[in-house]
């Protein structure tokens, strides 16, 4: 009976739709007086009416498979709207949140169904700077991973609420997390100043996230970190040692290179007399800088091979933006390196794989390299056998403290960049480091 009142008292309520099969059925399930039906793209649209509350569930669509051109318009037309700088990774729905400022009337409610992967991304801070500066905040309801409700996303989603207000002052907010909008399984008021000095909100209703110890060494104080080679096609330029042998290669041309998380069963790799992984199978890069005359003239098996790729492999996006198209990224060997993917098979299991390395193979970009510092080549210097006690010192490293750097992903799926990466706190190595007296 409640909502049949509340039903009554609506005066209008305008929908927008741009599929036009979608648009004709929701014109034959709501054809009462009061809806207005717009067939036509919402971001395009010059509509100058004003509501009390909006409520939007936006399409998802990645940076990249925005047209080049539309979205240097929508950059520009966000910056004209809201005077808020958005990067060019944002994806289609953070244009959609930002541009419908102008709908809003003066203390309208609005609440959108959205990736939560904003909280802790860069391009989301142009959303979190909306929600902080722009609007008055409400609530940010987030939702467990592996219950995404984009079913054909690989994206967690959440429920963000706020009031077209302008708080000069600071408020609380609440954030929840799990079970239903309604019944939340965490539920936590932070304040707005809490918010502004975070750059990550996934975890923050965990109090020792507001709580902790920004001035701890991290991982950047010990390492630099960088994501493994990008080949442009792993199925063209990695290969076997027996496809090599096969095809009559010189390996004089190839540099071995470690096989991806899900083919690497071991978390400490040794290598043979030649520094080759100790594996069933070695792999191995193609690492070739020199010219096609010069490897026409004297190696005409390996210009042969890169031949046979030139019309595929080396019209794809790495490939033909290269100096030359089959040149590789530069990466030396080293003895730690991090899957940057992953899921959890339990609830103390690491989504994040900490590999020793002992071989003189380099990694592909389904793994972080690690390169030490000074004062971990210190200690590495002074006793080379103490890379294990490095290796077990990361391995320390809480699963809890990784993923609060990293983001998640719709069925659970956990990802971590070498700059997040940086940010996480390891006792263990720090403590070890005291000890060695490379502090």
């Amino acid at each position: 009976m409640q909502s049949i009142e509340c039903i009554k008292r609506i005066k209008s309520i305008t929908g927008y739709e741009i599929d036009s099969e979608i648009y004709q059925k929701a014109v034959s399930l709501w054809n009462e007086n009061y809806f207005n039906l717009i067939c036509g793209d919402f971001l395009c649209l010059k509509d100058d009416k004003h509501f009390n509350l909006v409520i939007s569930n936006p399409p998802y669509v990645r940076h990249h498979l925005i047209d080049k051109a539309k979205k240097a318009d929508l950059i520009r037309m966000v910056k004209k709207e809201t005077n808020i700088s958005i990067s060019g990774l944002a994806g289609l729905y953070c244009y959609f949140m930002l541009s419908a400022h102008k709908l809003l009337k003066p203390g309208a409610i609005s609440g959108w169904l959205i990736p939560s992967e904003f909280m802790d991304v860069n391009y989301g801070s142009a959303v979190k700077d909306y929600l902080l500066n722009n609007v008055h905040l409400l609530r940010i309801h987030r939702y467990i991973p592996e219950n995404s409700k984009f079913k054909d996303a690989l994206v967690s989603s959440c429920v963000v609420w706020f009031k077209n207000e302008i708080f000069h002052s600071d408020y609380e907010i609440e954030l929840s997390y799990g079970g239903t909008h309604d019944k939340p399984e965490v539920s936590k008021i932070v304040t707005r100043n809490q918010l502004i000095k975070k750059d990550k909100w996934t975890n923050i209703t965990d109090e020792s996230v507001l709580t902790n110890n920004i001035e701890a060494p991290t991982l950047g104080d010990y390492f630099t970190i960088k994501r493994g080679l990008a080949t442009g096609d792993n199925g063209f330029f990695i290969l076997s040692k027996e496809q090599i042998m096969e095809l009559d290669l010189d390996m004089a041309f190839f540099t071995p290179i470690l096989p991806s998380p899900h083919k690497l069963k071991e978390n400490e790799i040794f290598k043979d007399n030649l520094g080759y992984p100790l594996l069933e199978t070695q792999y191995f890069l193609l690492n070739c800088s020199l010219s096609e005359e010069d490897l026409k003239a004297n190696h005409p098996g390996l210009w042969a091979y890169l031949e046979s790729g030139k019309e595929t492999t080396g019209k794809k996006y790495l490939c033909r933006n290269r100096k030359k198209w089959y040149f590789q990224e530069r990466r030396s060997a080293t003895p730690f390196l991090c899957s940057y993917m992953g899921k959890s098979k339990s609830e103390i299991d690491n989504p994040f794989r900490f590999i020793l390395n002992h071989t003189d193979a380099v990694a592909t970009n389904s793994y972080m390299m690690l390169y030490p510092k000074e004062n971990i080549l210190k200690v590495l210097s002074r006793n080379p056998e103490s890379s294990f006690d490095i290796w077990k010192a990361l391995r320390s490293i809480s699963r809890y403290d990784l993923e609060s750097q990293g983001r998640v992903y719709g069925g659970g799926l956990k990802k971590i960049e070498p700059r997040e990466l940086s940010k996480v706190r390891c006792e263990e190595l720090t403590k070890l480091i005291m000890k060695d007296g490379a502090i």
